[in-house]
C-alpha cells in the first residue's frame, strides 16, 4: 500500500450532511458545530472562511477549502460582515441572539440561504463524527487548507450540483461516496504540493531506506517486526536504521508501528464485526488482552468503548 492510499483510506461517509448554499451579500454564516470535518466547494461568486485563529482563506468559483474541526469559523462574503446564523451542534440553527431560525432559510431539497439564484453559491459537505475519518488523516491535516482552480480540477462538480438537490432512494448513499470523492481528490491535490506540511512519516517515503522500512511496517504490520529484521531488510545495521528514521519521522520504529498497529485496530473496530481477538492477530497483537491494554493507553477508552462510540452518530453538520 502507498502511503497516500494508507492515509486516504479513511474518509467513509455515513450520512453525512451535504448541502447547497445560497447567498446574496452581505452574508455571514457563523459554524459552531464541532465537526470533524467540513469541505467547502465554491460554485459560484466567491467567500472568505475565516477561522478565530489563523488565516482566513478566500474561496473563488471552482476553489475548495477544508475544515478540520473542532474550531470554529465563519463563512461570509466579506471576512467583516457580522454572522447572521449560527450553526450549532446537532444541526441547530439559530439567529445570533439566540432566536431559532426555525427553517426560515430553507429553500427546498438540501438547498439553505436567501434565495435560489443568489449571487454566491457553495457545496458543503460535512462529516458528522470523528469515526467518519481516521485519525491518522485528521491529524495529517491543518485547521484550515484550500485548493484554488488554477491548482486543481473537481470533475465532480456538475454531478454534485445535480445530485444534492435528488430526493429520490437510496440518496443519502450516494451524495456519501460522492463527498468520500472529494474530499480524495481534494486531499491528493493537495498533499502534491510541495507547500503542504504533510506529516514526517510521509515526507520520509522519500528515503531509500527510511521509506523501505515505511512500507514494510504498512503492509505488514501483523510481522513480529524488530529493529533487527527492518535493518536487514533495509541492508543497514540497526543503529543507522534507529538513528535515520528518528531523524525522519520524528520517532522510532517500534513507537511509529505501535501507533500504525492500533490506528488499524481502531478503523477496524470502527468498520467490522471482527474479535479483538482477530483484529489482536491481524495487527501484530499477542492477545486480545495485550492489544485492548495498549489501546486504552493511548486512546483513553477501551476498543469496545470505542467501537460503541463510532456506532453512535455524534453532533455537528455544518452550514
Amino acid at each position: 500500500m502507498d502511503p497516500l492510499a494508507g492515509l486516504l483510506e479513511g474518509p467513509r461517509a455515513r450520512g453525512a450532511f451535504m448541502i447547497r448554499a445560497c447567498f446574496d451579500p452581505p452574508w455571514a454564516v457563523r459554524v459552531e458545530d464541532r465537526a470533524p470535518l467540513t469541505v467547502m466547494l465554491m460554485v459560484r461568486g466567491d467567500a472568505w472562511i475565516v477561522p478565530d485563529t489563523g488565516e482566513p482563506a478566500r474561496l473563488r468559483a471552482g476553489d475548495l477549502a477544508i475544515a478540520r474541526g473542532p474550531d470554529p469559523y465563519t463563512c461570509g462574503d466579506d471576512p467583516a460582515t457580522a454572522a447572521q446564523a449560527v450553526i450549532l451542534p446537532g444541526g441547530e440553527c439559530r439567529y445570533p441572539d439566540g432566536r431559532p431560525l426555525s427553517g426560515r432559510m430553507d429553500l427546498g431539497v438540501r438547498t439553505w440561504g436567501d434565495r435560489l439564484d443568489g449571487a454566491a453559491v457553495m457545496l458543503i459537505g460535512t462529516y458528522l463524527w470523528q469515526g467518519e475519518i481516521s485519525g491518522r488523516l485528521l491529524d495529517a491535516l491543518p485547521p484550515l487548507l484550500s485548493l484554488t482552480s488554477d491548482v486543481w480540477n473537481c470533475p465532480l462538480t456538475p454531478l454534485l450540483m445535480e445530485e444534492i438537490v435528488r430526493d429520490e432512494p437510496g440518496q443519502e448513499v450516494v451524495l456519501d461516496r460522492l463527498l468520500d470523492l472529494l474530499v480524495i481528490a481534494a486531499l491528493r491535490a493537495w498533499f502534491s504540493r510541495p507547500e503542504a506540511a504533510a506529516p514526517a512519516w510521509y515526507r520520509a517515503q522519500a528515503d531509500p531506506v527510511v521509506g523501505r522500512v515505511l512500507r514494510l511496517l504498512q503492509d505488514e504490520p501483523g510481522r513480529p517486526w524488530t529493529v533487527a529484521s527492518l535493518a536487514a531488510e533495509a541492508g543497514v545495521s540497526r543503529a543507522a536504521l534507529a538513528r535515520r528514521f528518528t531523524e525522519l519521522v520524528g520517532e522510532p520504529p517500534m513507537t511509529y508501528l505501535t501507533g500504525w498497529r492500533l490506528a488499524l485496530a481502531a478503523d477496524r473496530l470502527r468498520d467490522s464485526e471482527d474479535t479483538l481477538e482477530a483484529i489482536a492477530r491481524h495487527i501484530g497483537y499477542g492477545s486480545a488482552f495485550a492489544l485492548s491494554n495498549a489501546f486504552k493507553r493511548v486512546y483513553g477508552v477501551s476498543p469496545q468503548e470505542h467501537r460503541t462510540r463510532g456506532r453512535v452518530v455524534g453532533v455537528g453538520v455544518g452550514v
